[in-house]
């Protein structure tokens, strides 16, 4: 009977220690799983080009390989409705916002808003202007148009040139082409070079890059090289030559690399295309953005003024890509696929 009793009594300690460790375990779960995740908001003013979407998913792998969780919004170059969806987002929690501006001037009031909530924003890719932003980071744009004119003057060095230029509304659009024009000054100013189209383009959209170079060739003028600020306006501009049989005869220039670029480049009917290895930017801005979110300071190795302060910047270096360097390029890095580029057909 005492062997009974013992036994019982070992049982009845055994079973309050296991309910005293459950106890202990149960008051220190919360600390963990009840924490607040960080909450990374990134808006985007559009997706209409190629590039975005993808931009879109890196960011959100590699916001989420460091542990964040990641809000999208997306306005399609609606800024009113972007203004909207930051504000949004910063009531969602989030830490940090990076915002890819539809307008580089319209965000300034709703971007002064959500910071004077806490909140820290990361310009991504285009400047926003006049605002107290913590950080912008994007491919070195000047250099991109620089890139671009060169590389149509490696092919004409003189002549009737035209510029189509990206959306008057992006801050960008402006530094491309002002790299552009550092290279083609000098011949404009001593004659060589003749610009006979010198325009921005709404919203970088294609069909108004074809109906500029069209109606400058219905006028009868002669036209010998093109800088297109985006492969989306070199591809508008190469349907207004191909119409007049000039497609392959003229050079044109582009950035972004996108496939049809790529496979325009292997047909010869467009010069080049500026590469801008998205990879290095969206995972440099998650990485940056969580570390933000979590009290550092944001890493950068430039600065730019956007009208209101010098802002902290951190910019990537672009390529030049043409026929002779796409398989040391775009193939080798995996950007396309040889198959994509070389055998799916050209555009």
């Amino acid at each position: 009977m005492k062997k009974i009793v013992i036994v019982l009594a070992l049982l009845a300690l055994i079973i309050a220690g296991v309910f005293l460790l459950n106890r202990s375990l149960n008051v220190r779960q919360p600390l963990v799983t009840d924490k607040n995740p960080v909450i990374i908001g990134f808006s985007l003013g559009t997706t209409r080009e190629e590039r975005w979407s993808t931009d879109r998913d890196l960011f959100i792998q590699k916001a989420k390989e460091l542990g964040a969780v990641v809000n999208i919004a997306s306005s399609d170059y609606d800024a009113v409705l972007q203004a909207s969806q930051i504000e949004n987002l910063a009531s969602q929690g989030a830490k940090v916002i990076v915002v890819l501006p539809s307008d580089s001037e319209a965000l300034a009031p709703v971007i002064e808003k959500v910071k004077a909530e806490g909140v820290k924003i990361i310009a991504y890719d285009r400047l926003i202007k006049n605002s107290n932003i913590d950080l912008y980071i994007s491919f070195d744009s000047v250099k991109v148009g620089q890139l671009e004119a060169s590389s149509v003057l490696a092919v004409v060095g003189s002549g009737s040139f035209a510029y189509i230029g990206g959306a008057p509304t992006d801050n960008n659009a402006f530094l491309v082409k002002e790299g552009t024009m550092k290279v083609l000054d000098p011949k404009i100013q001593n004659g060589e070079i003749q610009l006979v189209v010198n325009e921005f383009m709404e919203g970088w959209k294609p069909d108004e890059a074809y109906r500029t170079i069209k109606e400058y060739l219905a006028t009868g003028g002669r036209l010998d090289a093109v800088i297109a600020a985006n492969d989306g306006t070199a591809f508008g501009t190469i349907q207004a030559l191909k119409e007049k049989g000039l497609d392959g005869k003229i050079p044109v220039s582009g950035q972004d690399a996108e496939l049809s670029a790529c496979q325009r480049i292997i047909a010869g009917t467009q010069t080049s295309t500026v590469y801008k290895p998205i990879n290095l930017l969206a995972y440099k801005t998650a990485e940056i953005a969580v570390a933000m979110a979590n009290g550092q300071a944001p890493e950068s190795n430039n600065v730019m003024n956007n009208g209101l302060i010098d802002v902290p910047s951190y910019l990537i270096e672009p390529t030049l890509v043409t026929k002779e360097n796409m398989q040391a390029t775009i193939i080798k890095d995996g950007y396309h696929t040889y198959e994509e580029v070389y055998e799916t057909g050209t555009k």
